[in-house]
């Protein structure tokens, strides 16, 4: 079987999947130039746990984790079947490497999921779960799950993370526009993005919020967190070294940056 590749993307606001812009072109692309994976397992900013949790609603519900959007929004589902067996293997694997991990049967797909997997697999035929952030524990436990989970990418799993390359949403102000241009302190923080992963610079990485910008753009620090988990897959391998799939930014402060590591 085709090892695949592991992906970090920005999924942006939830009206990324109706927004006429560069970044939602780009993930309606991605899946038809990937290798047809057996599931995805999508490690979403938007659910945080104490510890990890691994999703495996065998029909997960849509979940509309936002508020004051177009009612299209509201409207739309994502009805793609789970992968209960292929989630028991990720608590598997995390068990394996001393990382607690315990199964929900319920949880459906939250925004931070559906919006990207929508836009890659709109035929809603790939199997797909979530793996919860745990932002206390910080980069390196992320990385640590990372490669735990390694082993999946030989399997036909994709392993993707979901979260934003730059957040800082309280510059919003409800003024911005989809296709604004950046503020002048995200260019710093993105570059420098590109350059670490570039790199393989695992330090370096997990140490973001030292990075030019850093903090400005990443007041908190659940945004960035699913980066390091597809990133942690690659190092396992000898891939630590990868590269930007898609740069742009939408409503001048979120950098839409793509990553992948191990895709041609």
């Amino acid at each position: 079987m085709q090892r695949l590749p592991t992906i970090f993307v920005t999924h942006g606001a939830p009206t990324l999947i109706l927004d006429d812009c560069p970044a939602r072109d780009f993930l309606g692309a991605l899946g038809r130039q990937l290798p047809r994976p057996k599931a995805v397992v999508c490690v979403s900013a938007h659910w945080e746990a104490a510890r990890a949790v691994v999703s495996a609603a065998p029909r997960p519900e849509t979940i509309h984790d936002f508020y004051g959007f177009p009612q299209a929004l509201f409207e739309m589902r994502y009805p793609a079947p789970g992968a209960p067996a292929v989630a028991g293997r990720v608590a598997g694997l995390l068990h394996k490497a001393g990382i607690s991990c315990v199964v929900d049967p319920l949880r459906g797909f939250d925004h931070g999921a559906w919006v990207p997997l929508k836009l890659m697999f709109p035929e809603h035929d790939v199997p797909a779960f979530q793996l919860s952030v745990q932002t206390p524990l910080g980069p390196e436990h992320h990385i640590a799950m990372g490669k735990a989970l390694a082993p999946l990418r030989d399997e036909g799993v994709l392993i993707l993370g979901s979260g934003s390359a730059t957040h800082n949403l309280a510059d919003f102000r409800g003024v911005s526009r989809v296709n604004d241009p950046p503020r002048a302190y995200v260019p710093p923080f993105d570059d420098w993005l590109v350059k670490t992963v570039e790199a393989g610079d695992e330090k370096g990485l997990a140490d973001f919020r030292h990075a030019p910008e850093g903090v400005r753009n990443h007041p908190t620090p659940e945004p960035f967190l699913p980066i390091f988990v597809p990133f942690g897959a690659a190092l396992a391998a000898g891939e630590g070294r990868g590269r930007a799939i898609h740069r742009s930014t939408t409503y001048g402060i979120i950098a839409m940056t793509a990553c992948a590591w191990g895709m041609a």
